[in-house]
C-alpha cells in the first residue's frame, strides 16, 4: 500500500475490508446453484427454450458474481449494495424457477430443492447484508 497515499489508519481499516469471496459460504452456495443449473439446464435448448436457460443461468451466475465483485469494495456501505443487488438477481433466480416449473422443465422435487436453494441463499445475503450495514455504522 505504500505509494498511493494511505494513511497507517487507513491502510489498516482497508485490509480489514478486503474479503475473501471464496470464503464466504453465501458465495458458495449461490456458486455450487449456479453450476447445478448450468447442467441440469442443458437440454433446454433442444427444448425451445434457450432463452429461458440463459435467463435462469445468467441470473444465477450473477449473484455469485456480484458478491465477489463486492468483496472489493472499499466501504462496508458499498459492499452491501452488492450484496442487495445480489438478492435481486436471487429474486430473479427464482422467478425463472418457477417459469421453468410451469412449463414442466423440471420435475416438482427438482424444483423444489432449486428453489428451496434460492429462497435459503436470498434469507443468508439479507441477513449478511444486514450485518456488514451495522458493522458500516460503526466504522
Amino acid at each position: 500500500m505504500k505509494g498511493i497515499g494511505f494513511g497507517h489508519e487507513r491502510q489498516t481499516a482497508y485490509r480489514r475490508r478486503v474479503r475473501d469471496f471464496k470464503s464466504l459460504k453465501i458465495w458458495q452456495r449461490a456458486h455450487a446453484l449456479a453450476i447445478a443449473l448450468h447442467e441440469r439446464t442443458r437440454n433446454f435448448g433442444r427444448l425451445g427454450h434457450t432463452r429461458l436457460k440463459n435467463q435462469l443461468t445468467g441470473a444465477a451466475d450473477s449473484v455469485h458474481d456480484t458478491i465477489a465483485e463486492g468483496c472489493g469494495a472499499a466501504t462496508g456501505k458499498e459492499f452491501a449494495r452488492f450484496l442487495d443487488m445480489s438478492i435481486k438477481s436471487l429474486n430473479e433466480t427464482e422467478g425463472h424457477l418457477l417459469t421453468a416449473r410451469d412449463l414442466h422443465l423440471f420435475s416438482l422435487d427438482e424444483w423444489e430443492k432449486h428453489n428451496r436453494e434460492t429462497i435459503e441463499i436470498r434469507k443468508m445475503t439479507y441477513t449478511y447484508r444486514r450485518k456488514v450495514l451495522e458493522t458500516a455504522e460503526n466504522e
